[in-house]
């Protein structure tokens, strides 16, 4: 079930990021960096149908991470930077070259390896404090690092670290989700008063702010690749980490599973050198 429900996220996912890229980057850059940036596209009715796209696929990712391994369900959105690529022809008139096409078989092979070799399995339903603390703080500090180092960038360089940095926050929200959608059985009393729903608001907020800059500079894929990277590797580490999620640990198994990881990485990185769009009004 958890499969069907990922992929079904993936395929919303990157149909809202391309509504959204189309709308955000119409923007003027200094509009852009600006706190309010969510609040003005709001206002743009397209922009809206994006994230009502979204919302459907964040359910379908809610429902499959609660089903399933957070190791599982986030590399399966990686495959919204494949279903993005037909996508970004229909609707912004993007060409596909055969770079994208090798990028996409990487992405898809790479991640039926990792999936099928490393079997994520158990995992508990929340981490623990300490967890959370550590992981948490090492993550805001790398997303502080890269939003300051994004700044006057190239549109290109300034759509990876944003959506570098998105990407991490993602993983994050992944992991919150996962234990708000587990705490909804416990009634709405624990769960308006449980720190992981704000915390997963907050969180969500911020991530969306970073995505939206990365597209409104109009390189779509640095900032979609970056984002859909970094969200499963991310999304991994605190599945085996915090989350005490169990994959195959025979050597050769393993080995398959990490060489599978980085072939899917790799398509990524393929996709995201494989010639962006710029818009004319991104960059700086």
């Amino acid at each position: 079930m958890e499969f069907v429900l990922g992929i079904l996220a993936a395929l919303f996912f990157a149909l809202g990021t391309v509504i959204q890229q189309k709308v955000a980057q119409q923007v003027p850059n200094e509009e852009a960096e600006k706190a309010g940036l969510l609040l003005q596209l709001a206002r743009k009715p397209l922009w809206l149908g994006g994230i009502v796209v979204d919302g459907l696929g964040f359910l379908c990712q809610a429902a499959a991470l609660h089903f399933g391994q957070l190791a599982v369900v986030q590399p399966l959105l990686a495959l919204a930077v494949v279903f993005a690529l037909p996508f970004g022809v229909m609707i912004i008139g993007r060409k596909i070259t055969r770079t994208d096409l090798l990028g996409a078989l990487a992405v898809t092979g790479g991640l039926i390896f990792f999936l099928v070799m490393a079997d994520p399995k158990d995992g508990v339903d929340d981490a623990s404090t300490m967890g959370w603390l550590i992981s948490g703080g090492i993550g805001g500090a790398a997303c502080l690092l890269l939003v300051t180092a994004a700044r006057g960038k190239r549109a290109s360089l300034k759509a990876s670290l944003l959506g570098t940095a998105a990407g991490i926050l993602f993983g994050f929200s992944a992991g919150l989700t996962m234990t708000v959608v587990d705490s909804l059985g416990e009634g709405i009393v624990t769960l308006l008063t449980d720190w992981h729903l704000y915390a997963l608001i907050a969180v969500g907020w911020v991530s969306m702010t970073f995505s939206q800059q990365a597209l409104q500079t109009g390189a779509l894929a640095p900032a979609v690749s970056t984002q859909m990277s970094l969200d499963p590797l991310v999304s991994v580490l605190l599945g085996v980490l915090i989350f005490q999620e169990k994959i195959d640990d025979t050597f050769f198994e393993g080995l398959i599973a990490v060489l599978g990881l980085a072939v899917m990485v790799g398509g990524l990185v393929i996709l995201a050198r494989s010639g962006p769009q710029e818009h004319p009004s991104g960059g700086s």
